[in-house]
């Protein structure tokens, strides 16, 4: 089969394919004949490093920094092709994903970090479909929640979460959000019109619910979980899901939301402290990341603490 030089030709065919386990890169004992299942080697003037799976280094005792999945470029590229695993590199560098890459005799082999794996693999197939046929976008639908989604909505509550956004780390068993959201399409504040999944090509790949909460007797709307696939995070899908609420809260004469998250982002939809309204947090210590979002009939006027739907106390 002749190896493929044409740029255009290698992005718009190659067919990104994941191998199976988690790899790691260490650096071999000196003298020690090779063993196990590497999958690759670097000779260089400090040492031998060797590519292999996590739990065959875990086997041999050998210690590791960075647990990488690992990415093969199934298009038959020539060791003279220009611009190949630049321009991979490049699509990924700009969504912050560091890689790696090993060059074979038939492909190119990407290593990115185990938590970027979905995020990557969306990334290389855009590069594929920027260069191949145009097709249009596939259009976000946005929906009501039916109660037959909501097993794929708790799966995807578990993947968007599985990196906790409070400390940046892998969370261990079940996030709490999965837990929390599980009861709350059981309770009393449960509100179906506020039950909202994004949907592309069929696929749930986002989903917002805000439930029934007072400040005193004032009925409000309290917001969260909100989550997105990982592979499509950063894409507008969590921004269209909360146009999407706003709308829906506005048309149905609530009378604000409020939520707990990042000042930074959910400014930008108009949500300002809630203490600045009168508002206080649920906990004080949440401060200026519990906040509140007016709407159009918002009173004014209004003083006292916050409470959740009942789900929300544990």
């Amino acid at each position: 089969m002749t190896a493929e030089k044409d740029l255009h030709t290698l992005l718009a065919t190659m067919h990104p394919e994941l191998r199976d386990g988690e790899y790691v890169y260490a650096l071999w004992p000196h003298g020690k004949p090779l063993a196990g299942a590497i999958a690759a080697a670097v000779r260089e003037a400090e040492g031998l490093t060797v590519v292999l799976p996590r739990d065959e280094a875990d086997s041999l005792g050998l210690s590791y920094d960075f647990v990488a999945a690992w990415i093969t470029l199934q298009v038959h590229s020539s060791l003279e092709a220009i611009g190949l695993t630049a321009a991979v590199s490049a699509a990924l560098t700009e969504a912050k994903i560091s890689c790696n890459v090993l060059a074979g005799f038939h492909h190119d082999h990407l290593l990115v970090p185990v938590a970027d794996t979905d995020r990557a693999l969306e990334i290389l197939h855009e590069l594929v479909a920027d260069h191949g046929e145009h097709k249009p976008a596939p259009e976000l639908v946005l929906r009501t929640e039916e109660p037959a989604d909501r097993p794929e909505i708790l799966a995807l509550t578990a993947a968007a979460f599985a990196i906790s956004p409070v400390t940046g780390h892998h969370v261990d068993g079940e996030p709490e959000e999965v837990k929390l959201l599980a009861r709350l399409f059981e309770c009393q504040e449960y509100l179906p019109e506020f039950s909202v999944v994004a949907e592309l090509n069929g696929e749930i790949v986002g989903h917002v619910i805000s439930t029934r909460a007072w400040v005193g007797e004032l009925e409000l709307l309290g917001l969260g979980p909100i989550g997105v696939v990982p592979r499509l995070q950063r894409h507008g899908i969590g921004t269209a899901l909360m146009n999407e609420t706003v709308a829906r809260a506005n048309a149905a004469g609530e009378r604000g939301i409020a939520l707990l998250g990042n000042p930074d982002y959910y400014s930008r939809f108009g949500f300002v402290p809630s203490t600045s309204l009168g508002v206080a947090p649920p906990e004080a210590g949440w401060g200026a990341h519990f906040q509140l979002l007016p709407l159009a009939v918002w009173p004014g006027g209004v003083s006292g603490t916050f409470r959740y739907a009942g789900p929300f106390s544990g």
